[in-house]
């Protein structure tokens, strides 16, 4: 694959108004989005965007439709609406293209643009490689005529479909009276969406993460903080705690006791059911190499398998579809259940888990311990330049630790797709030698 100038693991993304997050930038995905997606045929042409809260949502959203409208294709904006909701509004609305300008769960200070096709599904290599390449001709080029130009439309009852929609995937003769649920919005993109849902469906629900002011998007609570929920969910003898992050397409949940749940535990939790119901699909789940080992035990112990793929949703989503799977997602809380979702969706991830709840009648401490996890190690190192995984030194490092932990265990060491951070993971059933493993890479890796 060739090499990707804007485009990393999930759209682009980077500090606001620096490179390549910037106006200019933004203008040219519209225009080069705009031409690629425009069919030759006569009728109109429709891309539909929705942003997080985040500050520089206000100047990167104008420059897209300036882009695509200056390219002929008419725009619907979502405002505020979880990146989820978008994939599903692109294929509901007939839009040609979907467009999320977020940057997830990184700091208020960045942002991103997330792209989706005519299906909902987030675009392949292929087709953001033709976008680059679209991106760097001239400006003038392929505009329309002044009669052709795009029209703007804001939506005003996109949330409302959202929450309709994601209530319809709660078994319809259950619902959530007599639970009492604290959900932490992150003050990010579904600040209004998932408390309504919640609340519509019976529970009694405890919001925070719900004022957002433009900058305060994932700051100090979220799924990347997940303390702020669990100390509302010991303060209000809540029943269980939800945390999503600045877009809503993944969550961590925490037990009544305030015991952190990863998305390990609730892949093993839904997969679990399903599997139990005769409704999962695939023979097991799809997660990418940073899950842990002891989720690849359970699930073997129930006869069902784990596929791993490359870190990201959309290289899950891809194997999902693949091999006809219905269950996929990440360690970090990114759960896709394709049976209602083309990408991740922390809110309706957190519903299967809360009707998994009442089926049984026990309580999240039950649910929450699937398995017991494998020692795990994750250090991240920053680095300023070059291609440190190459050096021999760290390739040494590497093979090296491997061989300590002789099959029992695994070493994945990869650089972030939306950082310049090196990711060194190690686990293995003895945590003194994981230890001791992933202490050798970090150094080797900080020498270089």
């Amino acid at each position: 694959m060739s090499k990707r100038a804007y485009f990393g693991t999930d759209g682009i993304r980077g500090q606001a108004n620096k490179h390549p997050m910037t106006a200019e930038v933004a203008l040219r995905v519209g225009l080069a989005a705009g031409k690629l997606f425009r069919s030759q045929d006569d009728r109109r042409h429709l891309v539909v965007i929705g942003k997080d809260t985040r500050l520089s949502g206000y100047m990167i959203e104008p420059a897209l439709v300036a882009g695509f409208t200056s390219v002929g294709m008419d725009v619907r904006l979502f405002g505020p609406l979880p990146t989820p909701a978008v994939a599903m509004m692109t294929r509901s609305m007939r839009a040609d293209l979907g467009v999320m300008i977020s940057a997830s769960h990184n700091d208020f200070a960045d942002n991103g643009i997330k792209l989706f096709g005519p299906d909902g599904y987030k675009l392949s290599d292929e087709q953001e490689l033709k976008i680059e390449a679209l991106m760097d001709e001239g400006l003038q080029e392929g505009l329309a005529s002044p009669r052709e130009l795009g029209r703007v439309k804001r939506i005003d009852d996109a949330q409302a479909r959202y929450v309709e929609i994601v209530k319809a995937t709660f078994p319809r003769h259950r619902n959530l009276s007599g639970l009492r649920i604290v959900i932490d919005c992150a003050h990010g993109a579904a600040y209004k969406v998932a408390p309504t849902a919640l609340y519509e469906l019976g529970a009694e629900v405890i919001a925070l993460g719900v004022d957002p002011d433009g900058t305060n998007i994932n700051e100090e609570c979220g799924s990347t903080h997940p303390e702020a929920m669990a100390k509302m969910v010991r303060e209000y003898r809540a029943d269980i705690g939800i945390a999503l992050d600045g877009d809503a397409d993944r969550l961590v949940i925490c037990d009544e006791k305030g015991v952190v749940v990863d998305g390990d535990q609730i892949m093993a939790i839904i997969a679990g059911s399903l599997a139990k119901a005769g409704t999962l699909k695939g023979g097991g789940v799809v997660a990418t190499v940073m899950s842990n080992l002891g989720l690849e035990r359970q699930l073997n112990s129930l006869g069902l398998t784990l596929e791993r793929t490359a870190v990201g949703d959309r290289y899950v989503m891809q194997r999902m579809r693949e091999g006809g799977f219905n269950v996929g997602g990440e360690q970090s809380g990114h759960l896709i259940l394709s049976d209602f979702s083309t990408t991740g969706d922390g809110l309706i991830a957190a519903l299967q888990v809360l009707a998994v709840m009442i089926e049984t009648g026990r309580p999240m401490s039950a649910l929450g311990r699937q398995f017991e996890p494998v020692p795990q190690l994750l250090e991240n190192v920053r680095f300023a330049g070059g291609k440190p995984l190459e050096a021999k030194t760290v390739k040494e490092a590497i093979a090296d630790g491997e061989s300590q932990l002789n099959g029992a265990g695994r070493i994945v060491v990869r650089a972030s797709g939306t950082e310049p951070l090196i990711r060194i993971m190690a686990e293995g059933d003895d945590p003194a030698l994981v230890k001791k493993v992933v202490k050798s890479i970090v150094s080797a890796v900080k020498a270089v």
